[in-house]
């Protein structure tokens, strides 16, 4: 048994190194550095560490296991990528400031990830881990809704008995255990161009079929039962005395009911099957890419248990309910209890001014500890 102090100098400067490395999304190079910071870490350790590609255009997923028995006692997730741009770390890298620390991806989630590795760290030293089986996975796609490492994650779920997911804290210090469900649509639409002046009845308007789109859409929203569809990125056209030939619109869709998906998709169906304009060509890509997260029985029994052990050291914080999806809704969909935003407190993510308390970090970091230690069975 050995007890190892936490040095928050220490944290702070290896949380330095990770956010002034960019990984972005659609930063292979950057998500596979973050990686093989934490493959080495834990194999100092004694864990196995395990690169897992999923798509070339995305960096590797990182799974890592103090026994690689099954069943995972616990499942912890979180995310390497930011939704930064390569350069964006030399243009704002980490800072301190008036208590916040600040850069690219601080709080969303490199401190959850570093986090988690201290903690693990500690219990380790302690021998709490000695009987218990804990997987961490580590993908660096979330931003873009997980779209590769899906059926990774789902695999690692069903064979866990909880998952705990990293996401930072709420500004307020809030965690979570409910999650609308999020839908992603592109709507292409194909005419014919024409000149306005010359030969405007020749021409078949790619943005007059994409303006109906758009209404029907919106229309589709229905706040009472937790829906909203939201056209938010709109392309067409090329001058003005021109009829459009391509008009492409990027639809975000929110659901707190998995029945609701089920009515936006029938309803762009329809639309689908009824054009508005003679002529047109339509096509329709996507579907929900993270279903709602409803906490079961099972997941509430968690968070009491939970509850218990913020009582007991004395970290205080309230379960909420976000708009916002994360890896969370896919393991709740399989009926694996699932709660989220176990890192430190944070806000305005994926903005310039992200930022972390750090003075949050070692008491969230001390609640994951111990919530760790406790389904390990160091706490009964």
């Amino acid at each position: 048994m050995a007890e190892m102090k936490f040095s928050l100098e220490e944290y702070l400067q290896e949380l330095e190194k990770l956010v002034n490395i960019d990984s972005g999304s659609r930063d292979p190079e950057g998500t596979a550095k973050i990686a093989a910071y934490f493959a080495e870490r834990f194999s100092q350790l004694g864990w196995k560490a395990q690169l897992h590609t999923t798509d070339v255009s995305v960096g590797p997923c990182l799974q890592i296991s103090n026994s690689g028995k099954e069943p995972f006692d616990m499942l912890l997730i979180g995310h390497m990528d930011t939704v930064f741009a390569r350069g964006d770390a030399a243009k704002r890298p980490f800072s301190v400031r008036n208590g916040r620390a600040y850069g690219p991806g601080v709080v969303d989630m490199k401190a959850s990830l570093l986090s988690a590795y201290y903690a693990l760290r500690q219990l380790q030293a302690e021998g709490a881990l000695d009987n218990a089986s804990i997987c961490l996975a580590f993908n660096s796609d979330e931003e873009i809704s997980s779209r590769h490492s899906r059926p990774w994650i789902e695999s690692l779920a069903g064979k866990s008995r909880c998952a705990i997911v990293l996401e930072p804290a709420r500004a307020d210090g809030s965690m979570v255990n409910t999650r609308r469900g999020v839908g992603r649509y592109t709507i292409t639409c194909k005419g014919v161009p024409s000149h306005t002046g010359i030969a405007p009845e020749k021409g078949v308007s790619a943005i007059n079929e994409l303006a109906h789109w758009i209404l029907g859409l919106h229309g589709l929203t229905d706040y009472a039962k937790g829906t909203n569809v939201n056209v938010g990125v709109v392309k067409g056209g090329t001058t003005p005395n021109t009829v459009a030939e391509d008009a492409v619109a990027e639809v975000d869709v929110r659901m707190t009911e998995l029945a609701e998906a089920a009515r936006v998709q029938q309803a762009i169906e329809e639309m689908l099957q009824n054009p508005r304009t003679p002529g047109i060509k339509v096509t329709v890509s996507g579907g929900v890419t993270r279903p709602p997260m409803q906490p079961s029985a099972a997941t509430l029994a968690l968070c009491e248990r939970v509850d218990a052990v913020a009582k007991r050291i004395g970290v205080e914080f309230a379960w909420i309910a976000t708009g916002g999806g994360s890896d969370a809704n896919l393991t709740a969909a399989l009926g694996v209890p699932s709660i989220d935003g176990f890192g430190p407190v944070g806000g305005l993510s994926h903005t310039v001014d992200e930022y972390m308390e750090i003075d949050s970090v070692e008491p969230r970091m001390t609640l994951l500890r111990e919530v760790i230690r406790d389904f390990a069975g160091g706490v009964k």
